[in-house]
């Protein structure tokens, strides 16, 4: 059975919405656990990795998305 080229792409595009929006969500968690009084002690410090590593997966599927658009403009040529 083969996959149609346009069922593919918006099941990438889902999948990729669905990842940035837990990304986000991630994100606003680990906001509301800093403590911007010392937010570089305890529990903030893991809030701040939190919220660099859920900025560096939307940076790193964005970026994903792009390579991708690139890839569908070249075969399409």
């Amino acid at each position: 059975m083969q996959v149609s080229y346009a069922n593919d792409e918006k099941m990438n595009k889902t999948v990729l919405a669905i990842l940035i929006f837990l990304a986000l969500g991630l994100m606003v968690y680990n906001i509301t656990l800093l403590d911007f009084d010392d937010p570089f002690e305890g529990d903030s410090l893991v809030a701040c990795i939190g919220i660099l590593a859920s900025t560096c997966a939307i940076l790193l599927l964005l970026i994903f998305s792009t390579s991708k658009k690139i890839q569908r403009k070249l075969k399409d040529k």
